[in-house]
């Protein structure tokens, strides 16, 4: 079919745009994928704004301070200093953005369902100020079928069409926060439109950011990519946690046992257990998708058994520090002093979201442990919905002095900044559930890997 001009014209002018990079950029949602997102943008020329709704963070960065470790403040400073980046709170400046790219959580409800508030929050802000030949894209990652047939309804309330008025796409973040090997330009972008238009606008905007943009046909085709990258993780995770608990009871390190199967160079491909799953992505991710499947009404037991797995894994590492300390001290649980490494759901970076090390904290008093954390990347536990009660405890100092007061070091989070040499030496017992002391040859009869 043969598109109405008008709509070749609005997508002519805005790819005129982009090409010579005099696009305005609206990033809505200044978080670990908005402000590293916003800031390659202002790398590849274009003037941004930053949107978000906590005035504390538009302060800040148009102070030139991030407070994302991707994106350092020298970066920041320059962007603003010329001009190619400032944030606001002030969502009427959405109307004289030609690109607005929608970066906000997508949680899950208490029953495990997507919630989706702050995505149809962000498209109804939209929608108050769409004008004809805007490009709006979705990068929260959600289940197939969110940015047609819930964004766009929203979009198209204002009388404007998609399409034809304005232009849709989704592209899923694929950040990696603490990753020294790539970056947002260096991962390659999938990309997808709401029609021929809106496809070749996304690779075009998209293109001009990112080393390498991967276009498919549909948006829900590339919302399903992002799950599928998710599920695949959390699928293996579960597999990996799930042959700990059962080498382990063979008296079989599973540590040793993936070494040792990574080096086949075909077929295989290395997983590594833990406390449990910590971030927005692995989480949480894989629900939506079995949420989705029950229009279809098909089962997706292969995730949902994988979730199972993987929530029960913090229990599992609380029995083996209450059989080690039963064992080795005398000691019952509820008797004990714990110290937690790593408050962080992953190595050398400060994002507490979703840590398996807050569930452990929250088993552990509730046996009545005394129980503090080190984290060199988290100073105070800041306000969080789900851990209210936590707010404002202070990492405790590691020293050899610190260490003596308690009964057991418990290794959530294999910081590199550690020093575990100093915990090895002064430790009454270690649990270790990352192999932390393993990988650098730290081997003892008070170390115990769970």
């Amino acid at each position: 079919m043969e598109r109405p001009a008008h709509d070749a014209e609005a997508a002519g002018k805005l790819a005129a745009l982009i090409a010579e990079r005099m696009a305005r950029i609206g990033v809505i949602g200044m978080g670990y994928v908005g402000l590293p997102l916003g800031a390659a943008i202002a790398t590849a020329g274009y003037r941004v704004t930053g949107f978000d709704i906590d005035p504390d963070k538009v302060a800040a960065l148009n102070a030139g301070r991030s407070y994302i470790a991707a994106v350092a403040d020298a970066d920041l400073a320059r962007f603003v200093a010329s001009g190619n980046f400032h944030a606001s709170a002030d969502f009427g400046e959405l109307a004289r953005c030609d690109v607005i790219v929608i970066c906000v959580p997508t949680p899950l409800t208490k029953y495990r369902e997507p919630d989706l508030y702050y995505v149809e929050e962000t498209a109804r802000t939209i929608a108050k100020t769409l004008r004809p030949g805007q490009l709006v894209v979705l990068e929260s990652t959600t289940y197939p079928g969110t940015t047609d047939e819930v964004v766009r309804p929203l979009l198209e309330a204002t009388g404007l069409r998609s399409r034809h008025d304005f232009f849709l796409g989704f592209s899923p973040e694929r950040e990696d926060p603490g990753n020294p090997h790539f970056g947002t330009t260096t991962i390659p972008k999938v990309v997808a439109g709401d029609g021929p238009d809106a496809h070749d606008l996304m690779a075009l905007f998209y293109g001009s950011v990112v080393k390498q943009v991967v276009p498919v046909s549909t948006n829900a085709t590339a919302e399903a990519v992002k799950l599928t990258e998710n599920i695949f993780r959390a699928v293996n995770i579960a597999l990996v946690n799930e042959l700990k608990v059962v080498y382990d009871a063979m008296g079989i390190d599973v540590w040793e046992v993936i070494d040792a199967a990574r080096t086949k160079p075909f077929g295989f491909m290395p997983f590594y257990p833990g406390p449990g799953l910590g971030g927005h992505c692995i989480p949480i991710d894989p629900f939506y998708l079995t949420w989705k499947s029950r229009e279809y009404e098909l089962p997706t037991r292969f995730i949902e058994l994988a979730g199972e797995i993987n929530t029960s894994m913090p229990r599992y590492v609380i029995g083996r520090l209450a059989e080690a300390l039963d064992r080795r001290l005398g000691l019952a649980l509820g008797q004990a002093r714990i110290l937690i490494i790593g408050l962080a759901y992953k190595k050398d970076v400060s994002d507490i979201r979703e840590s398996p090390s807050f569930k452990l904290i929250e088993l552990l008093e509730e046996r009545g442990s005394k129980v503090a954390f080190h984290d060199p990347h988290v100073p105070v536990i800041p306000a969080t919905r789900e851990h209210a009660a936590l707010k404002g405890r202070k990492s405790t100092d590691l020293s050899a002095a610190a260490l003596a007061g308690f009964d057991a070091v418990l290794i959530s989070t294999d910081h590199t900044a550690i020093d575990y040499e100093l915990i090895s030496r002064s430790a009454r017992l270690i649990v270790d559930t990352r192999n932390a002391f393993g990988r650098r040859g730290l081997k003892s009869e008070h170390i115990v890997k769970a």
